[in-house]
Protein backbone atom coordinates (compact mmCIF):
# COMPACT_ATOMS: atom_id res chain seq x y z
CA UNK A 1 0.00 0.00 0.00
CA UNK A 2 1.36 3.40 -1.00
CA UNK A 3 1.92 5.97 1.77
CA UNK A 4 -0.53 8.88 1.86
CA UNK A 5 -1.04 12.05 3.89
CA UNK A 6 -3.39 11.09 6.76
CA UNK A 7 -6.85 12.62 6.52
CA UNK A 8 -6.31 14.01 3.01
CA UNK A 9 -8.47 13.22 -0.02
CA UNK A 10 -6.75 12.24 -3.26
CA UNK A 11 -7.90 13.14 -6.74
CA UNK A 12 -6.60 13.66 -10.24
CA UNK A 13 -7.09 17.15 -11.67
CA UNK A 14 -6.51 18.16 -15.33
CA UNK A 15 -4.42 21.35 -15.53
CA UNK A 16 -3.40 21.43 -19.20
CA UNK A 17 -4.37 19.72 -22.45
CA UNK A 18 -1.96 16.84 -21.85
CA UNK A 19 -1.37 16.94 -18.10
CA UNK A 20 -3.36 15.71 -15.11
CA UNK A 21 -1.88 16.12 -11.64
CA UNK A 22 -2.14 13.80 -8.66
CA UNK A 23 -3.15 15.98 -5.70
CA UNK A 24 -3.93 15.51 -2.01
CA UNK A 25 -6.32 18.02 -0.44
CA UNK A 26 -7.21 18.46 3.22
CA UNK A 27 -8.52 20.93 5.78
CA UNK A 28 -10.64 24.03 5.35
CA UNK A 29 -10.08 27.76 5.31
CA UNK A 30 -7.95 30.02 3.12
CA UNK A 31 -5.94 27.96 0.61
CA UNK A 32 -2.25 27.11 0.82
CA UNK A 33 -0.52 25.07 -1.89
CA UNK A 34 2.66 23.13 -1.09
CA UNK A 35 5.05 22.16 -3.91
CA UNK A 36 7.60 19.40 -3.34
CA UNK A 37 11.25 19.16 -4.30
CA UNK A 38 13.73 16.64 -5.72
CA UNK A 39 13.92 13.67 -5.44
CA UNK A 40 10.57 13.57 -3.69
CA UNK A 41 6.82 13.73 -4.11
CA UNK A 42 3.98 15.52 -2.32
CA UNK A 43 4.63 13.12 0.60
CA UNK A 44 7.49 15.34 1.81
CA UNK A 45 4.79 17.67 3.21
CA UNK A 46 3.03 14.93 5.22
CA UNK A 47 3.82 16.49 8.64
CA UNK A 48 3.46 20.14 7.63
CA UNK A 49 0.26 19.58 5.64
CA UNK A 50 -1.59 17.93 8.52
CA UNK A 51 -0.70 20.78 10.88
CA UNK A 52 -1.65 23.52 8.40
CA UNK A 53 -4.93 21.75 7.59
CA UNK A 54 -6.18 22.60 11.08
CA UNK A 55 -6.55 26.21 9.86
CA UNK A 56 -6.32 26.16 6.07
CA UNK A 57 -7.30 24.28 2.95
CA UNK A 58 -4.02 22.57 2.02
CA UNK A 59 -3.30 21.48 -1.55
CA UNK A 60 -0.36 19.11 -2.15
CA UNK A 61 0.18 18.10 -5.78
CA UNK A 62 2.86 16.03 -7.41
CA UNK A 63 4.49 18.36 -9.93
CA UNK A 64 4.18 17.46 -13.60
CA UNK A 65 6.86 14.88 -14.36
CA UNK A 66 7.00 13.65 -10.76
CA UNK A 67 5.20 11.17 -8.51
CA UNK A 68 1.83 10.00 -9.80
CA UNK A 69 1.24 13.07 -11.98
CA UNK A 70 1.44 12.90 -15.77
CA UNK A 71 4.87 13.02 -17.38
CA UNK A 72 4.60 14.50 -20.87
CA UNK A 73 7.53 13.84 -23.16
CA UNK A 74 9.92 16.74 -23.57
CA UNK A 75 9.06 18.47 -26.86
CA UNK A 76 12.26 19.05 -28.83
CA UNK A 77 10.53 21.84 -30.76
CA UNK A 78 9.29 23.68 -27.65
CA UNK A 79 12.63 25.18 -26.48
CA UNK A 80 12.31 23.54 -23.08
CA UNK A 81 8.83 24.89 -22.37
CA UNK A 82 7.36 21.46 -21.53
CA UNK A 83 9.13 21.58 -18.16
CA UNK A 84 9.81 25.31 -17.91
CA UNK A 85 9.00 26.66 -14.47
CA UNK A 86 6.62 29.05 -16.25
CA UNK A 87 4.65 26.05 -17.53
CA UNK A 88 4.72 24.29 -14.16
CA UNK A 89 3.64 27.51 -12.45
CA UNK A 90 0.67 27.72 -14.80
CA UNK A 91 -0.19 24.16 -13.72
CA UNK A 92 -0.32 25.33 -10.09
CA UNK A 93 -2.61 28.25 -10.91
CA UNK A 94 -4.87 26.02 -13.02
CA UNK A 95 -4.99 23.45 -10.23
CA UNK A 96 -6.07 26.02 -7.66
CA UNK A 97 -8.76 27.37 -9.99
CA UNK A 98 -10.05 23.87 -10.69
CA UNK A 99 -10.44 23.44 -6.93
CA UNK A 100 -12.31 26.76 -6.66
CA UNK A 101 -9.54 29.15 -5.55
CA UNK A 102 -8.73 32.32 -7.49
CA UNK A 103 -6.07 33.43 -4.97
CA UNK A 104 -3.86 31.33 -2.74
CA UNK A 105 -0.65 31.22 -0.73
CA UNK A 106 2.19 29.15 -2.11
CA UNK A 107 5.11 27.38 -0.46
CA UNK A 108 7.74 25.35 -2.26
CA UNK A 109 10.85 23.35 -1.47
CA UNK A 110 13.78 22.90 -3.84
CA UNK A 111 12.34 22.38 -7.37
CA UNK A 112 8.89 23.24 -6.06
CA UNK A 113 10.24 26.52 -4.74
CA UNK A 114 11.50 27.41 -8.21
CA UNK A 115 8.01 26.76 -9.56
CA UNK A 116 6.54 28.83 -6.72
CA UNK A 117 8.88 31.76 -7.40
CA UNK A 118 7.97 31.73 -11.08
CA UNK A 119 4.25 31.55 -10.22
CA UNK A 120 4.62 34.58 -7.94
CA UNK A 121 6.44 36.55 -10.63
CA UNK A 122 4.05 35.57 -13.42
CA UNK A 123 0.80 35.69 -11.42
CA UNK A 124 1.17 38.34 -8.69
CA UNK A 125 -2.58 38.89 -8.68
CA UNK A 126 -3.09 35.22 -7.74
CA UNK A 127 -0.29 34.41 -5.28
CA UNK A 128 -0.94 36.15 -1.95
CA UNK A 129 2.12 34.92 -0.02
CA UNK A 130 5.28 33.03 -0.98
CA UNK A 131 7.49 30.72 1.07
CA UNK A 132 10.70 29.26 -0.37
CA UNK A 133 12.57 26.44 1.36
CA UNK A 134 16.32 26.02 0.87
CA UNK A 135 16.91 27.24 -2.66
CA UNK A 136 18.01 30.36 -4.51
CA UNK A 137 16.14 31.65 -7.56
CA UNK A 138 17.36 29.90 -10.71
CA UNK A 139 19.37 32.82 -12.08
CA UNK A 140 21.16 33.32 -8.77
CA UNK A 141 21.94 29.63 -8.45
CA UNK A 142 23.92 29.72 -11.67
CA UNK A 143 25.49 33.07 -10.75
CA UNK A 144 26.97 31.71 -7.50
CA UNK A 145 28.09 28.27 -8.76
CA UNK A 146 31.80 28.42 -9.56
CA UNK A 147 35.10 26.75 -8.80
CA UNK A 148 35.40 23.64 -6.66
CA UNK A 149 32.43 24.76 -4.55
CA UNK A 150 30.21 24.01 -7.53
CA UNK A 151 30.97 20.29 -7.14
CA UNK A 152 28.02 20.05 -4.74
CA UNK A 153 25.80 20.85 -7.73
CA UNK A 154 27.23 18.23 -10.09
CA UNK A 155 23.72 16.98 -10.84
CA UNK A 156 22.75 20.43 -12.17
CA UNK A 157 25.48 20.19 -14.79
CA UNK A 158 24.82 16.53 -15.60
CA UNK A 159 21.12 17.06 -16.24
CA UNK A 160 21.77 20.25 -18.21
CA UNK A 161 23.31 18.17 -21.02
CA UNK A 162 21.41 17.51 -24.28
CA UNK A 163 18.90 14.65 -24.26
CA UNK A 164 20.38 11.17 -24.28
CA UNK A 165 23.44 10.80 -22.08
CA UNK A 166 22.07 12.02 -18.71
CA UNK A 167 18.92 9.92 -19.06
CA UNK A 168 20.97 6.80 -19.87
CA UNK A 169 23.47 7.36 -17.08
CA UNK A 170 20.85 8.05 -14.41
CA UNK A 171 18.46 5.37 -15.63
CA UNK A 172 21.21 2.75 -15.46
CA UNK A 173 21.55 3.27 -11.70
CA UNK A 174 18.48 5.23 -10.68
CA UNK A 175 18.19 4.09 -7.06
CA UNK A 176 21.86 4.82 -6.39
CA UNK A 177 21.60 8.24 -8.04
CA UNK A 178 18.43 9.45 -6.32
CA UNK A 179 19.31 7.71 -3.06
CA UNK A 180 22.62 9.59 -2.98
CA UNK A 181 20.78 12.89 -2.48
CA UNK A 182 18.40 11.47 0.10
CA UNK A 183 21.49 10.38 2.04
CA UNK A 184 23.86 13.35 1.76
CA UNK A 185 21.23 16.07 2.10
CA UNK A 186 19.74 14.67 5.32
CA UNK A 187 21.22 15.34 8.75
CA UNK A 188 18.67 13.09 10.47
CA UNK A 189 18.24 9.82 8.51
CA UNK A 190 15.19 8.95 10.63
CA UNK A 191 13.35 11.89 9.07
CA UNK A 192 12.79 9.82 5.92
CA UNK A 193 11.59 6.38 7.09
CA UNK A 194 11.95 3.27 4.96
CA UNK A 195 8.46 3.32 3.43
CA UNK A 196 8.73 6.98 2.43
CA UNK A 197 12.23 6.46 1.03
CA UNK A 198 10.97 3.50 -1.01
CA UNK A 199 8.12 5.64 -2.36
CA UNK A 200 10.54 8.40 -3.36
CA UNK A 201 12.89 5.98 -5.10
CA UNK A 202 10.08 4.19 -6.94
CA UNK A 203 8.61 7.48 -8.13
CA UNK A 204 12.00 8.82 -9.22
CA UNK A 205 12.95 5.58 -10.97
CA UNK A 206 9.79 5.90 -13.06
CA UNK A 207 10.40 9.59 -13.84
CA UNK A 208 13.99 9.81 -15.10
CA UNK A 209 13.27 11.50 -18.48
CA UNK A 210 10.91 14.09 -16.98
CA UNK A 211 13.14 14.84 -13.97
CA UNK A 212 16.07 15.42 -16.32
CA UNK A 213 13.88 17.60 -18.54
CA UNK A 214 12.89 19.68 -15.50
CA UNK A 215 16.55 20.29 -14.64
CA UNK A 216 17.52 20.85 -18.27
CA UNK A 217 14.91 23.62 -18.47
CA UNK A 218 16.54 25.30 -15.48
CA UNK A 219 19.81 25.56 -17.38
CA UNK A 220 18.02 27.02 -20.40
CA UNK A 221 14.57 28.57 -20.70
CA UNK A 222 14.23 29.23 -16.95
CA UNK A 223 17.37 31.35 -17.01
CA UNK A 224 15.99 33.30 -19.96
CA UNK A 225 12.77 34.02 -18.06
CA UNK A 226 14.59 35.01 -14.85
CA UNK A 227 16.98 37.27 -16.73
CA UNK A 228 14.08 39.03 -18.44
CA UNK A 229 12.52 39.74 -15.04
CA UNK A 230 15.82 40.96 -13.60
CA UNK A 231 16.39 43.23 -16.60
CA UNK A 232 12.85 44.62 -16.34
CA UNK A 233 13.15 45.20 -12.59
CA UNK A 234 10.28 42.81 -11.83
CA UNK A 235 10.07 41.84 -8.17
CA UNK A 236 8.01 39.62 -5.92
CA UNK A 237 5.17 41.90 -4.78
CA UNK A 238 3.78 39.73 -1.97
CA UNK A 239 5.22 38.95 1.50
CA UNK A 240 8.03 36.43 1.11
CA UNK A 241 9.53 34.06 3.68
CA UNK A 242 12.74 32.17 2.92
CA UNK A 243 13.93 29.28 5.08
CA UNK A 244 17.49 28.14 4.47
CA UNK A 245 19.66 25.54 6.10
CA UNK A 246 23.00 26.80 7.41
CA UNK A 247 25.06 26.74 4.26
CA UNK A 248 27.99 28.41 6.02
CA UNK A 249 30.56 30.19 3.89
CA UNK A 250 31.33 27.21 1.66
CA UNK A 251 29.83 28.72 -1.48
CA UNK A 252 30.99 32.26 -0.76
CA UNK A 253 27.80 34.29 -1.15
CA UNK A 254 25.19 36.03 0.98
CA UNK A 255 21.91 34.22 0.33
CA UNK A 256 19.79 36.83 2.11
CA UNK A 257 21.30 39.59 -0.01
CA UNK A 258 20.53 37.62 -3.16
CA UNK A 259 16.94 37.20 -2.04
CA UNK A 260 16.49 40.87 -1.09
CA UNK A 261 17.13 41.81 -4.71
CA UNK A 262 13.95 39.89 -5.63
CA UNK A 263 11.76 40.35 -2.57
CA UNK A 264 11.33 43.78 -0.93
CA UNK A 265 9.06 42.30 1.79
CA UNK A 266 11.40 39.51 2.92
CA UNK A 267 11.95 37.48 6.06
CA UNK A 268 15.02 35.26 5.70
CA UNK A 269 15.64 32.65 8.38
CA UNK A 270 18.27 29.95 8.88
CA UNK A 271 17.00 26.57 10.13
CA UNK A 272 19.28 24.09 11.90
CA UNK A 273 18.67 20.94 9.87
CA UNK A 274 19.50 19.37 6.53
CA UNK A 275 18.01 20.17 3.15
CA UNK A 276 14.75 18.27 3.72
CA UNK A 277 13.52 20.68 6.38
CA UNK A 278 9.81 19.93 6.01
CA UNK A 279 10.66 16.41 7.20
CA UNK A 280 13.53 17.20 9.57
CA UNK A 281 12.11 20.36 11.18
CA UNK A 282 8.39 20.43 10.37
CA UNK A 283 7.54 22.54 13.42
CA UNK A 284 9.83 25.31 12.18
CA UNK A 285 8.27 25.17 8.72
CA UNK A 286 4.71 25.24 10.05
CA UNK A 287 5.48 28.22 12.28
CA UNK A 288 7.15 30.10 9.42
CA UNK A 289 4.22 29.51 7.06
CA UNK A 290 1.62 30.52 9.65
CA UNK A 291 3.60 33.65 10.48
CA UNK A 292 3.89 34.44 6.77
CA UNK A 293 0.12 34.20 6.33
CA UNK A 294 -0.44 36.92 8.96
CA UNK A 295 1.62 39.45 6.99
Amino acid sequence: MHPTIPGFTYRRVPVADDVTLNVAVGGSGSPVMLLHGFPQTHLMWRHVAVELAARHTVICPDLRGYGASDKPAEDAEADGLTYAKRTMAADAVALARALGHDRFALAGHDRGALVAIRAALDHPEVITHLASLDVLPTLDTWDVMHGTGAAVGFHLYLMAQPPGLPERMIGASADAFFGHFLDIWTRDPQAIPADIRAAYLAASRASVPSVVADYRASAGIDVVHDQADRDAGNRLRMPVTVLQQDWGTALGFDAAERWRAWAPDLRHTTVSCGHFMAEEAPEDVVKAVLDLLTR
